[in-house]
């Protein structure tokens, strides 16, 4: 068995802190992919696809890496929120989701040279009631400005929602129960506290 190099293609803060969570070293190398949504292009296959093309990008340019591509939606009513584009829709967004339910959707693919697997974990999220004051302050903190949805569950965010049914990591944009299958899938061995290891 051999160790494994990683590589994140992403340049997601919050994907690179859950891969040091949970012990992976990894670098980063970002695909810088079209992320536009495909007219009638379901949510669940947008964020698939671009998972997918993430992790083949750069994977085909070095396929003695592990890569990992993620991407993460936010869909309420059928509509899909992404990152708000300016402060005016980031308002938009958290006014739209305040007191209601919506549905996180956060799809991972890792790519071992030709190889590529791919899963998708769905969350249910509820947000609390926000007034006007409120949501004019979260946004003035910056957090809501490089997120879908216009929040982060594991910052200033985390007060505003009031309750969750699924994977919490998947809310933050990595799934890492479906990530460490799908590495297993390919032959990548994870232990506790190991380095990542090559099976065949």
């Amino acid at each position: 068995m051999s160790e494994c190099r990683v590589v994140l293609a992403s340049s997601s803060p919050r994907r690179r802190q859950l891969l040091d969570l949970i012990g992976i070293p990894h670098e980063v190398r970002p695909a810088n992919i079209d992320e536009t949504m495909r007219p009638r292009e379901a949510p669940r296959r947008h964020a698939e696809r671009l998972a997918r093309e993430k992790a083949t990008k750069i994977a085909t340019r070095d396929p003695e890496l592990i890569t990992i591509g993620a991407d993460t939606v936010v869909v309420i009513n059928r509509k899909v929120l992404g990152k708000p584009r300016d402060v005016a829709e980031a308002i938009r967004m958290l006014s739209e989701l305040s007191g209601r339910e919506h549905t996180v959707i956060t799809a991972v693919a890792v790519a071992r040279g030709k190889k590529l697997r791919s899963a998708i974990e769905e969350v249910r999220v509820k947000f609390r009631r926000l007034r006007a004051d409120e949501i004019e302050a979260y946004v003035a903190t910056g957090e809501p400005m490089d997120k879908a949805g216009a929040y982060g569950i594991q910052g200033y965010g985390a007060t505003i929602v009031e309750c969750i049914d699924g994977d919490y990591f998947a809310v933050m944009g990595l799934p890492l129960t479906r990530l460490t299958a799908l590495m297993r899938d390919l032959g990548v061995r994870y232990r506790f506290g190991e380095p990542l290891t090559l099976t065949d």
